[in-house]
């Protein structure tokens, strides 16, 4: 079980504020470099989206991912079509920050997060790598600190820890819109001092990210910024593969819960569980069908209890046509509602499904009846409030844009 934030050993990590949000910034951290102080092992996966931005082409190119040992971080600026200075940039800053930190930059991913469109301050970023003193003093908060510093709308920071024998796994991650993952959420990041060979650490974390990030949707629409990677030092020694990839699974998945409850304008999180699949690639896009409906989410939203909006959505997955529709069943937290339950008894199923849905969490349950496979997908109900964030954040302007009040252009 996740608890308290606690650090892995032999990991660096310096936050500061370089004016990358523009001059509508509080003063909050908007960049930082995560990095192990000895060489690593790393896994990474990155969005799949035709428009990948800058950061992500360069990260996914290189040829020595494997061997990279941290990351530097770019929020609420994007760097995303600015065209060939975009690249330029996103190089340039990598190579300065691996200057900076005295590793070679093959040994150094980046990620940038943020309102499309603006270029980079390099002028600023520069001046600040230039005189940075590294490595930074020691910090027992920075967990929080680096979490903070990576947010863009989030509300909140996003963490979580898990020992693992003699190693900890720390997780950190942001997102809360444009999320619909193919490989990962917006940006996430797990640091670890256990002993994990390469092969092995590649195979466990996408086996984890397809079963916690890749289980989120907020609004169907894949960022051009996604990434996730893993960095893997060593220093505590090796630790068992089974058991790393359940602590790795338990820092993850309250992640991944995290980003789908603060979903832009979100209320409530809706976890969606499909069983008796085919296999779990059927599982995953019944649940998907599901948690992405635009009829569920509102109607969890509004309380409503039919539950036809939730047989509809399974009705759509339509090129699956082992699924028999007298064989599915349905529940709404706990609540079986098809097939229907006695017919004397509607109006307390009814009462139950409505008290259920005035909690902040909502549980779907669908049941195929074909094989054994299943699949819980996580997303959030749509308001008015994901509708005023977005049609203020879509809207394109040459004004100075309001961060902190979720306005703006386009942001991965």
């Amino acid at each position: 079980m996740a608890g308290a934030v606690a650090a892995p050993r032999g990991f660096l990590v310096h936050t500061a504020s370089v004016g990358l949000g523009g001059d509508e910034r509080d003063g909050g951290d908007d960049f930082a470099i995560l990095l192990s102080a000895h060489p690593a092992e790393c896994s990474a996966v990155f969005t799949r989206s035709l428009f990948a931005g800058p950061s992500i082409v360069v990260s996914r190119d290189e040829s020595r991912v494997a061997a990279a040992r941290g990351v530097v971080v770019t929020a609420r600026n994007g760097n995303v079509a600015n065209g060939p200075r975009g690249l330029r940039d996103a190089r340039e800053l990598r190579a300065s920050a691996a200057r900076a930190c005295a590793v070679p930059e093959t040994e150094l991913l980046i990620a940038s997060t943020g309102v499309i469109g603006r270029p980079y301050p390099m002028g600023e970023i520069l001046a600040h790598l230039s005189s940075l003193e590294w490595p930074p003093t020691d910090d027992d908060g920075w967990p929080e600190r680096a979490a903070r510093a990576i947010m863009t709308t989030d509300t909140r920071p996003k963490t979580a820890t898990e020992r693992c024998g003699p190693a900890t796994v720390l997780g950190i991650a942001k997102g809360v819109g444009m999320i619909e993952p193919d490989m990962a959420t917006l940006l996430a990041f797990f640091l670890t001092d256990a002993n994990i060979p390469r092969p092995a650490l590649d195979a466990i974390f996408r086996r984890v990210v397809d079963a916690t990030f890749n289980a989120v949707s907020v609004d169907t629409d894949t960022s051009i910024a996604d990434m996730a990677a893993v960095f893997a030092n060593g220093l505590a020694g090796p630790v068992d593969l089974g058991e790393f990839e359940r602590s790795l699974h338990s820092v993850a998945l309250p992640l991944a819960k995290m980003v789908a409850r603060d979903g832009e304008g979100a209320s409530k999180l809706i976890e969606v569980t499909v069983t008796g699949a085919r296999d779990s690639a059927q599982a995953k896009r019944v649940a998907k069908a599901v948690v992405n409906s635009p009829l569920v989410k509102t109607g969890v939203t509004g309380g409503d209890p039919n539950w036809l909006r939730i047989a509809v959505a399974v009705g759509k997955c339509h090129d699956d046509t082992d699924i028999d529709a007298d064989r599915v069943t349905i529940g709404i937290g706990g609540t079986p509602v098809q097939p229907a339950g006695p017919a004397d008894r509607p109006e307390r199923t009814e009462r139950a499904i409505e008290e259920h849905l005035r909690g902040d969490e909502v549980h779907i349950t669908v049941g195929l009846g074909i094989g054994d496979a299943r699949y819980t997908a996580f997303g959030c109900d749509l308001g008015p409030g994901f509708l005023d964030i977005s049609s203020r954040r879509t809207c394109w302007s040459t004004d100075t844009w309001g961060i902190g009040s979720r306005s703006g252009p386009p942001r991965p």
